[in-house]
């Protein structure tokens, strides 16, 4: 891929405006996870080195354009980095047009950019206000890069150069490595609530795979296929397509579950067969066969596709299937394991492992998007002002 890269080009006492993301869980104004910044500082450090006038743009949530929301503010990001980056002058713009003057060597943090009017409009006034701050421009928020937005992709295209920051270049190569020439046996663990929004990523998994584990509602919808899960969440209308699926690859369903039983005032939890659900109970997590017999698959692995939770993690009751998967893939030392998504890096965050898995994408959308073989939109605008220049 020939795109301009923010290493190999001169960034020395420039005008630098960096897309990141910045995009964190937050509650109570309060940031639960520093993964997304841990990631961004390299990139803001590079710029410092060169004694760059660093300008930074990201996202939070989903706000309502043109309407300041206090729980979707960059600030708490903007004073966590004041505590990260020492010996430096970090300013916090409120809004595009706080003239807010930065000397060589200083950044300014904006305010979340999806206040902005246009932005997720991909507005062209709103593009070349951005570029216009810049000399170059540094796309590094792999996060977004799925998404057409005026921080993402217009500015890249009005700006006198651009090109893609360090995360950035790490995410593609990385995600290359995992999908063109991996080493075998590839497994892909695929969890989340439904199999709908991943059924293309799930096709295009099971077809480089050599094994392809689903849970969650995912599992759900192919144990509907000949049994009866209860109350558990499942999609219908995919059943067919997942009997398709199933018929063609090697795709490893749980074997066993644990269930709650959602009419009992008292909340029994019991573990048993996937074939053996009532129609009272609902699916929670992987029972422990489906655990042992994953394990197995995991410990063979040379080459790890990670993405979801196969089980209600959040409740330390349904979490074990997911803990016991996480610290297979972590202790796999022969394999090179990929893991990407929101609730992924929670439970990498939960269990400690992060330092044990080859690769995090700090990227949802844009990681599964990439691997099913879609053009992201902030790549083919890299890809577009590399032949312009």
């Amino acid at each position: 891929m020939k795109i301009n890269e923010m290493t190999k080009i001169n960034i020395q006492k420039k005008k630098i405006l960096i897309r990141l993301d910045l995009n964190v869980p937050m509650q109570n104004n309060k940031i639960t996870s520093y993964a997304r910044i841990q990631a961004s500082l390299p990139t803001i450090k590079l710029a410092l080195k060169n004694k760059s006038k660093i300008m930074i743009l990201s996202h939070l949530g989903r706000p309502t354009e043109n309407k300041f929301q206090k729980k979707y503010s960059l600030f708490p990001i903007f004073k966590y980095l004041q505590t990260k980056i020492k010996n430096t002058n970090i300013y916090f713009a409120k809004n595009l047009n706080d003239k807010i003057k930065i000397n060589y060597g200083e950044i300014i943090i904006f305010e979340n950019v999806r206040f902005n009017i246009g932005e997720k409009e991909n507005d062209i006034k709103l593009s070349k206000k951005y570029a216009s701050l810049c000399d170059i421009f540094v796309m590094d928020a792999f996060g977004t890069s799925h998404r057409m937005e005026a921080s993402t992709y217009g500015v890249g295209m009005f700006a006198k150069i651009s090109c893609a920051g360090p995360l950035l270049i790490s995410e593609i190569k990385s995600l290359q490595k995992s999908i063109k020439k991996p080493q075998r046996p590839l497994i892909t663990i695929l969890g989340g609530s439904k199999i709908s929004t991943k059924f293309n990523i799930l096709k295009k998994l099971a077809k480089i795979s050599d094994t392809t584990i689903v849970g969650g509602g995912i599992a759900n919808t192919f144990l509907a296929i000949k049994n009866n899960i209860g109350k558990s969440i499942y999609e219908k209308d995919f059943i067919k397509l997942a009997k398709k699926l199933i018929k063609k690859y090697n795709i490893l369903i749980p074997i066993d579950s644990r269930t709650l039983n959602i009419c009992n005032t008292k909340k029994i939890y019991s573990m048993k067969n996937s074939n053996l659900i009532s129609d009272n109970e609902e699916i929670m997590d992987i029972g422990d066969k489906s655990i042992i017999k994953i394990i197995k698959i995991i410990k063979k692995a040379r080459t790890i596709i990670w993405n979801g939770p196969v089980g209600v993690f959040e409740s330390k009751k349904f979490r074990l299937g997911t803990e016991k998967i996480s610290y297979a893939i972590a202790n796999n030392k022969n394999a090179f394991s990929l893991a990407g998504g929101g609730d992924t890096l929670a439970v990498i965050e939960m269990f400690n492992i992060k330092k044990k898995i080859s690769y995090i994408s700090t990227g949802g959308g844009a990681f599964l998007e990439f691997i099913e073989g879609k053009k992201l939109p902030s790549l083919q605008m890299l890809k577009k002002k590399y032949i312009q220049n």
